[in-house]
């Protein structure tokens, strides 16, 4: 499977804006082979747009929903984005992989809420992410802060996942996170760690970029600076890495004397 992953300056919170930007961006890269286009964190409607996470969110299935399909459909290429979905009187800040047809094989409400806007704006998580087949990988989904908890990604490993997406949207200054934190968990889970993230300013917040694609062995296949970008890569076989998951249990360490 070819991964693409989009880095882009954060966009307005015009829903009809923002999907140009996704088809442009799907339809070139499907051209160059691309079965998978990964987006950040809240693509829609924006993540540091509190005033619209409530006004715009919609339910699962909605418009927002359909338009990707369409888009995923059109150009026979999977989408996992980022958006805000609402359920009754709660917002979820949600992602949501779709295959080549349009249909929606995964989805997750983030458990990890970062910061006071997060709170504020969604409600918690409270689902185990999920494990499903694209593309024939085993593959996982997690949101942003989620990736900082070894458990969550323990949790997909453990459910046999080889591949992990993750939109985010990671300030400057938590550089931490692309440079050790996610090349850990994909070391330690024997996994692909795909961790979408924008760059550039959006109100008072700066984006940090530095997107990465961490193969099981901790190293970037492919990783971007601090600018609008985009990264194309093979999807490593397991094959090519030797070992497996770290695989031992919390209870099962003991002290060594």
């Amino acid at each position: 499977m070819r991964i693409a992953l989009v880095q882009p300056h954060p966009l307005s919170s015009h829903p009809a804006q923002i999907f140009a930007h996704i088809e442009t961006w799907v339809s070139g890269l499907s051209s160059l082979g691309a079965d998978l286009v990964v987006l950040p964190e809240l693509i829609l409607p924006g993540y540091n747009r509190p005033e619209d996470h409530r006004a715009q969110a919609q339910p699962l299935g909605g418009e927002w929903c359909a338009t990707m399909g369409d888009i995923a459909r059109k150009y026979e290429c999977a989408i996992c984005y980022g958006w805000a979905e609402r359920l009754g009187d709660d917002v979820f800040n949600a992602a949501s992989v779709l295959d080549k047809t349009g249909a929606r094989v995964g989805h997750y409400r983030k458990i990890q809420l970062f910061g006071e806007m997060e709170r504020a704006s969604f409600a918690f998580g409270t689902e185990t992410p999920p494990v499903f087949e694209l593309n024939g990988i085993r593959t996982g989904l997690l949101i942003c802060y989620d990736i900082e908890f070894p458990e969550h990604a323990r949790t997909l490993a453990r459910a046999k996942a080889e591949l992990i997406l993750v939109p985010t949207a990671n300030p400057v200054g938590y550089d931490h996170v692309p440079d050790l934190l996610v090349r850990a968990r994909a070391n330690e889970n024997a996994a692909v760690v795909v961790y979408a993230n924008y760059a550039g300013p959006d109100r008072d917040i700066d984006f940090g970029g530095k997107s990465i694609i961490a193969g099981p062995d901790g190293q970037a296949v492919a990783r971007a600076g601090s600018r609008p970008t985009t990264l194309i890569a093979e999807l490593p076989k397991p094959t090519d890495y030797p070992g497996e998951a770290i695989s031992v249990q919390l209870d099962d360490l003991r002290s060594v004397e």
